[in-house]
């Protein structure tokens, strides 16, 4: 007896568990209508595709691609928009809307579409589309079309159109005019006497400035590199302007080969190649003279511009543009 009411408890289950679920499946309501059932040929109108399920329910929509059939087109899909009623809140609307079209005179049919839930099919009904073709009336001649009308248009014309150009430019021309007439007759500038600045002798320059470098006291802050390259450009521009070679483009060998013909005291020529050696060496090498080296770098430069310098003679002038290279016999001349 007892299994008897065992096995008609676990029968009824399964009756409502199998009825709970038909009723979800019966739950689901798809749809699809046409907000116009009749078209001429080329109009468009909106096919709507509707499904209204369990608000936790999911649905898949019918896969559309750009034809609904052969003879009906999509020409744009919109996003599928979900709704739910407060009148119905275990409900939800899910839609989604197309833009169609035809350019076959006739009734054509959109096919039914099938939805997808809970592994079901839910199809929706076919809907007819009438699509009319434009008329046209056999019984009128067929006319060439109309070629355009010529219709003159004078000078007169174009300045009655363009008159505020015209005068915008007329304007512009008339302000230029008088600018230049201005600047030009009334406003002439009167010529300003040259002012010749006192020309300074290349080896006072170059001793102005190494005395400049000596104030920096950059290789007692560290700044050694700095130091020996400042040295070496204030040499080599004074050789460029002295001796009228390419100094600052040369390296020091190539100025040291240059100058051999050049007539200058042994000991200037001596200690030119010791500074610009030296220099070398802490620009390419690192190298960290001592201090007394520093400072015999800095005497060696100014000695080698005292003791070759031009007497009495001033940059520019005229014995230099000839390339005067000489020093004074009691220089000591090699």
């Amino acid at each position: 007896m007892m299994k008897i009411v065992n096995f008609s408890c676990l029968w009824l289950m399964v009756l409502c568990l199998g009825t709970a679920y038909q009723g979800q499946a019966q739950d689901i309501k798809v749809n699809a209508r046409l907000d116009k059932t009749s078209i001429l040929l080329g109009d468009q109108t909106v096919l709507h595709l509707s499904a209204e399920l369990p608000a936790n329910g999911t649905v898949s929509f019918p896969l559309l691609a750009d034809t609904l059939s052969a003879k009906v087109q999509i020409v744009s899909a919109g996003r599928a928009d979900t709704l739910t009623d407060k009148n119905k809140p275990g409900l939800k609307l899910i839609s989604r809307s197309y833009v169609i079209t035809s350019f076959d005179p006739g009734l054509q049919m959109v096919p039914a579409l099938v939805f997808q839930s809970g592994g079901k099919n839910f199809t929706t009904e076919a809907l007819p589309l009438e699509v009319k073709a434009v008329a046209v009336d056999t019984t009128k001649a067929i006319y060439d079309i109309k070629q355009p009308l010529a219709v003159s248009y004078t000078f007169m014309d174009w300045l009655r159109d363009n008159w505020h150009w015209v005068a915008a430019g007329l304007a512009v021309l008339l302000v230029l005019f008088g600018l230049w007439y201005y600047f030009r007759k009334i406003r002439k500038p009167k010529p300003v006497a040259e002012k010749r600045l006192p020309l300074v002798p290349l080896h006072v320059t170059a001793l102005e400035q190494l005395a400049a470098l000596k104030e920096k006291k950059l290789w007692q802050q560290g700044e050694v590199k700095a130091y020996y390259s400042e040295l070496t450009d204030i040499i080599r521009l004074y050789l460029e302007k002295r001796y009228l070679i390419s100094a600052q483009e040369q390296t020091s060998e190539e100025i040291l080969s240059g100058l051999k013909a050049v007539k200058m005291p042994a000991e200037s020529r001596n200690s030119l190649k010791e500074t610009l050696l030296l220099a070398d060496l802490v620009k390419f090498a690192k190298a960290r003279p001592a201090g007394h080296e520093n400072e015999q770098s800095m005497d060696d430069a100014i000695g080698f511009i005292e003791q070759t310098r031009m007497q009495d003679q001033l940059p520019g002038s005229e014995s230099e543009n000839k390339g005067e290279n000489k020093v004074q016999d009691d220089n000591g001349l090699v």
